[in-house]
């Protein structure tokens, strides 16, 4: 910027008008005529973004020495990396960590394989894998486009639970080579974390590797979602006194999500459920419905009710939302049951937005951040590996899951009420209440692998 009166606040100005918010700005480094700045600037999106630069660019005075956006540069060189547990400082520090010592403990392994859990990284090890056919809500964009996503979620689970884990982005074309990927690279991981691979394919793939495997298989984008949905309606119905076993649930979105959180509200006790996609709804009878809807079909809508979501929609207790946006309306909601609960998860845009939901809806939640009642799968996965983890468990059952989301609905205990039925992502304590709880089960359920001596 010229160094004179004024500059800096015809800048801010110009940032202002075309709606960027300035959240920090650096020191001034005088250079005689001019003086260089750092200005951040948060913007609503890529456009946003562009009118920012533009305005700034309009400033007589003004010139861009350099451009960047915070996003990308967060992802540069990428968002993990590995780290040593233990210096090697001298050569008896190289004779155990690698050769010769190193032999004694793989002697050790060989001898008795269950010995690799304790020994080796596999103890906290988890793989997260993916073929990039459903990343996010941009669809099918690849292995190398997923890379991002799975590094996120590498963060989250180091962050959240102390889990080291791993991207395994596959370049495959069948469910039958990502199993074989899989059983191939199991021996070096704890546990499987299956992320973003489209539906019918990740039922399949994962029932064979649980089949196959002896360490968890987990797809988050199923169970994760499942769990803290389970959470936020247990929660919910505290407030509008409502016991589990008399709701009407309708959910639509009949896919890897929405099939799992029909599973686990009938394992918590909800007796109706009818779920509905782009044709209308599930029923034992429709002659187009794949495997996973065909289990749908046999297990929800006991009286085989037809028709769209407005036709199923009325008397309705629950609202489950999985699918796309503004699928709902206000005068939907009219026709629920008194005090209706609405969970509208898709991403980003729900199907019905809560201020149009506002005064209809006696709780309503979302998978966006900027929302309250957040339905994060971060509430849940980093915390029941860490549990499986912890206890060795050779699989995650469904008492797991039903224990996971007790943990995170007990988080917000008495503090409950309708724009709080689920913890924030970054409450401290939901991860190891998770992970205390998902062990307990699996204890209970008798999934740990006997200890080695």
């Amino acid at each position: 910027m010229a160094n004179r009166p004024g500059m800096l606040g015809e800048l801010a100005t110009a940032i202002g008008q075309v709606g960027g918010n300035i959240t920090a700005i650096g020191g001034f480094d005088v250079r005689g005529a001019h003086l260089d700045e750092d200005v951040i600037v948060n913007c609503s999106g890529e456009e946003h973004i562009t009118r920012v630069r533009q305005a700034v660019e309009g400033i007589d005075g003004v010139e861009i020495v350099q451009f960047s956006d915070r996003t990308f540069l967060m992802h540069d060189g990428g968002k993990i990396e590995v780290l040593a547990r233990m210096p090697i400082l001298d050569n008896d520090d190289l004779s155990m960590a690698y050769t010769p010592g190193v032999a004694r403990v793989c002697n050790a392994i060989a001898a008795d394989k269950r010995r690799v859990h304790d020994l080796t990284i596999k103890r906290n090890t988890v793989a997260i894998v993916t073929d990039g056919t459903a990343v996010l809500g941009l669809g099918d964009i690849g292995p190398e486009a997923a890379l991002p996503v799975m590094e996120g979620k590498a963060l989250l689970f180091k962050n959240f639970a102390g889990v080291d884990a791993f991207p395994v982005c596959l370049d495959v074309t069948t469910p039958q080579e990502i199993i074989d990927t899989v059983v191939r690279i199991a021996p070096v991981f704890g546990g499987i974390n299956l992320e973003d691979i489209a539906a019918p394919a990740c039922f399949e793939i994962e029932d064979r590797l649980k089949e196959l495997l002896d360490i968890p298989v987990f797809h988050d984008d199923q169970h994760g979602t499942a769990v803290v949905a389970l959470a936020a309606l247990q929660n919910s119905l505290r407030i509008v006194d409502k016991p589990m076993s008399a709701l009407k649930v309708v959910i639509a979105g009949v896919g890897a999500a929405g099939v799992a959180i029909s599973k686990i509200l009938l394992g918590a006790g909800v007796a109706e459920i009818i779920g509905v996609d782009r044709k209308g709804a599930i029923w034992e009878g429709r002659d187009d419905l794949n495997v996973a809807k065909l289990w749908f079909a046999e297990h929800t809508n006991p009286e085989r009710r037809e028709g769209t979501l407005r036709e199923v929609l009325p008397g309705a207790d629950v609202f489950v939302g999985v699918s796309g946006p503004g699928i709902v309306t206000a005068a939907d909601l009219r026709t629920m049951a008194p005090s209706p609960i609405v969970f509208a998860m898709a991403n980003p845009d729900p199907e019905i937005r809560p201020e149009e939901a506002d005064g209809l809806a006696a709780v309503i939640a979302t998978g966006r951040s900027d929302y309250p009642n957040q339905i994060n799968n971060v509430l849940a996965f980093p915390g029941i590996f860490r549990g499986a983890l912890d206890v060795a468990a050779t699989s995650i059952t469904e008492g797991m899951k039903l224990a996971a989301a007790r943990a995170i609905a007990e988080v917000v205990g008495d503090e409950v009420r309708p724009d709080y039925i689920v913890p924030s992502v970054f409450d401290s304590r939901v991860g190891p209440l998770v992970a205390e709880y998902v062990a307990a089960a699996a204890v209970a359920d008798g999934v740990c692998r006997p200890a080695t001596v």
